[in-house]
């Protein structure tokens, strides 16, 4: 697999080369869609000018990122495009090395099943074939290599792509059950955007599983496990903001980065649900739904831990999906990091119902885009009603492929339980109802 692999990189590589050589660089950096008041690059040059002056960056309200951001590009900034495409590829190949474990756990664990006879015998065409698991990893990374999402967000050099190389890197210690780098990375991840904590609540789940720790509050060893991984998180946590405060000589970049993302100063048009909704606003009722909109977030992972605490990779999943719809500033490079997980989950095609559906609106969308905005922001012709219609569908669309998904993924292991086949007390053929 190691040729295909290199294969993909290198076609992956050469487009983005293209395409930064192309006048579509300069149109693509611009997008609202690609980059963020986050993430954008032209407000990363804004803070290095600033830099070079002898002026903290955070003194005026242009940069938003982080401190290792900023100085790790005051090194590297003439080397800008090959940093982005450097990060796509260690975040493929991130993906690829941790599918593909994840996948021989899978099958170990299925043929311990099938040996012990824990399935039903009408539900074994549910079970999974090496060969159908085989060419998985590869489709994984090649979903993020050659996702017009992700190309588009390298293109544009959004920071975003920096994060998603940390999430992946995160994932991988993950899988390979390494506690300390593990929780070294979910910090790097939280320091740069706040939301990725939920994460904590999986990666422990799954390494207590593969650690064969008991996930039951009444055992010692379980909590020994969560205080050891939390100690690891947070005090790596505390020192890369220590390091940022010593690199910067303040705390200036907390309010401007985490109070940034937390407020929503910034009303500039994305792809999230925030932007219109607060342009409307009164003024009296914004810290009310600033905090509902900002809970959104955090409020699904205690719930879904419960539901899904056997299945802590496809909880991560979930949270994913959820954190790049529902958080305050998301972008396409967001929503590219989950969408690239979906070859994962291709053994619950058949019990999906909304696929085809939601598939046709997020295109259709992802074309809309561009077209509504030159209308509104150009011709004069729409207003940005119009544009935000067609952001509310975009993040419609994608809560239904989250839950479709979350339903069949649940109906499959229903079947795996009780057989494929239901049937009622008098005999008759079952209904199974998700409720």
């Amino acid at each position: 697999m190691a040729a295909p692999l290199f294969l993909l990189l290198i076609v992956g590589v050469s487009i983005r080369l293209f395409l930064f050589r192309s006048s579509l660089a300069d149109i693509i950096a611009e997008r609202v869609e690609v980059v963020s008041p986050l993430t954008a690059w032209k407000r990363v040059i804004e803070g290095l000018a600033l830099l070079d002056l002898g002026v903290s960056p955070y003194s005026g309200d242009v940069f938003h990122e982080t401190p290792l951001i900023i100085y790790l590009f005051h090194f590297v900034v003439d080397y800008a495009e090959i940093t982005f495409m450097l990060a796509d590829v260690i975040t493929a190949v991130a993906l690829y090395l941790a599918v593909k474990d994840y996948n021989t756990q899978v099958l170990k664990k299925q043929r311990f099943e099938l040996e012990a006879d824990r399935y039903p015998m009408d539900c074994l065409e549910l079970v999974r074939s090496p060969t159908q698991m085989y060419y998985i990893p590869l489709k994984v990374a090649m979903f993020y290599m050659l996702n017009p999402f992700t190309i588009l967000s390298c293109v544009a050099k959004s920071t975003c792509g920096l994060n998603n190389a940390v999430l992946g890197l995160f994932f991988l210690c993950t899988i390979k059950k390494n506690i300390m780098l593990s929780a070294i990375f979910l910090a790097l991840a939280t320091y740069q955007s706040m939301y990725p904590i939920t994460l904590c609540a999986p990666a422990m789940l799954y390494i207590m599983q593969r650690l064969y720790i008991p996930v039951n509050y009444r055992w010692g060893s379980f909590w020994w496990f969560v205080v050891q991984y939390l100690f690891i998180y947070l005090g790596s946590l505390f020192v890369i903001v220590c390091l940022s405060f010593f690199l910067l000589g303040s705390w200036d970049y907390i309010p401007s980065v985490y109070g940034f993302i937390l407020s929503v100063p910034d009303l500039t048009p994305n792809i999230g649900l925030f932007w219109y909704f607060f342009a409307e606003m009164f003024e009296h009722f914004r810290l009310f739904f600033l905090c509902v909109f900002q809970i959104n977030v955090f409020f699904y992972t205690i719930p879904l831990s419960i539901k899904l605490k056997e299945h802590p990779v496809f909880l991560m999943f979930m949270q994913l999906a959820v954190m790049s719809i529902f958080k305050s500033y998301p972008t396409v490079g967001d929503m590219a990091l989950y969408l690239s997980l979906l070859p994962l989950w291709s053994h619950l095609h058949r019990f999906l119902r909304n696929i085809f559906l939601v598939t046709c609106v997020l295109i259709a969308c992802s074309a809309l885009f561009p077209v509504l905005w030159h209308l509104w922001i150009y011709a004069g012709s729409a207003n940005s009603n119009f544009y935000y219609a067609i952001t509310l569908l975009f993040n419609v669309a994608q809560i239904l492929l989250v839950s479709d998904y979350f339903y069949a993924f649940l109906r499959r292991e229903h079947h795996l339980t009780y057989g494929l086949y239901l049937k009622k007390k008098d005999g008759s053929e079952a209904t199974l109802v998700l409720k």
